[in-house]
């Protein structure tokens, strides 16, 4: 069906729902795409052929002139929305909300490859938790070294082109990490009345850029404490193939700012504990006053 957006969006989008609710799904698989068609194809093959489970797929194409509206149009086991402009990940998500078959949400990028168990590793996981005040997250390998404590270096290819898909399958398993503190980026699975409390993404972010630890500060406030990153599901990342594309002037950082007051990069390291050993629920921190007042500068100084 087509249905209206707001003013300043497209002036409809197709939604495609193929899926019953008695498909059997474990999760809801979410994946936006912008005209990324290998890459999407290859990570719809890794969803198919390495999930322990069967999930429902629900792929975002944004624009989609690159072939992927018309690739996406004849997978019959596939449910989609397609915008002829690119709406961005916080509206995508949030409009495939209705279209969910489960009660839980993935979202997986669509430069990713997950790799054999990624889903069994999270399912247990959730058993293990025993209640639903949790986001997860899988732990991406990324062939560049970015800084990010999260993730594991090691290069199998930055490039679809370059990719050393057989080698990883054979290697993947001597790269699991130690659980760790700070669940923000994808691949990362929430429970859906979580994702219903907080409203799901804030579009105030669109097309994206800083909606994830966003997201976690909302999960924050509304009292979650379980935020681990899985060492044992195991996702390949080659790195922001669509959000290089995204304007440099657009500081999703500055919103993060004045909307929390903080910056996103204290969230993270003081409420968060990115990065570091997992160790369980995340207490409430405890911030030194330099910290503080070096914070409150940069806020005075972005307000100009």
């Amino acid at each position: 069906m087509n249905v209206p957006l707001n003013p300043d969006m497209p002036e409809t989008f197709t939604k495609i729902t193929r899926s019953s609710g008695d498909g059997g799904f474990k999760f809801s698989v979410i994946i936006p795409t912008w005209n990324n068609l290998p890459y999407l194809q290859l990570c719809l093959k890794s969803v198919k052929n390495n999930s322990h489970f069967r999930h429902q797929v629900i792929v975002v194409v944004n624009e989609g002139s690159d072939g992927t509206a018309e690739w996406i149009k004849n997978q019959a086991d596939i449910d989609f929305i397609h915008a002829p402009e690119n709406i961005g990940i916080c509206y995508g998500l949030n409009i495939c909300r209705s279209m969910i078959k489960t009660d839980f949400l993935v979202y997986v990028n669509d430069d990713m490859y997950l790799l054999p168990g990624w889903d069994l590793e999270l399912d247990r996981e959730i058993q293990t938790i025993g209640h639903r005040n949790f986001f997860l997250s899988s732990t991406a390998i990324e062939p560049v070294n970015t800084g990010n404590p999260c993730v594991v270096v090691k290069d199998y290819g930055r490039t679809i082109e370059e990719f050393r898909e057989a080698i990883l399958l054979d290697e993947h398993r001597t790269l699991v990490k130690a659980d760790w503190s700070g669940s923000t980026w994808p691949p990362n699975i929430v429970p859906l009345e979580l994702w219903d409390m907080v409203g799901g993404l804030s579009t105030e972010y669109s097309p994206g850029m800083y909606s994830d630890p966003d997201f976690s500060k909302k999960l924050w406030d509304a009292g979650v404490r379980y935020f681990k990153g899985v060492g044992n599901s195991l996702a390949y990342h080659f790195i922001s193939r669509s959000t290089r594309r995204i304007s440099k002037k657009f500081k999703g950082s500055d919103i993060f700012l004045h909307k929390w007051g903080m910056t996103a990069g204290i969230f993270k390291k003081y409420y968060l504990r990115s990065g570091q050993l997992f160790s369980g629920p995340l207490s409430n921190p405890e911030i030194n006053i330099a910290v503080r007042i070096k914070d409150k500068l940069k806020r005075i100084y972005k307000s100009f």
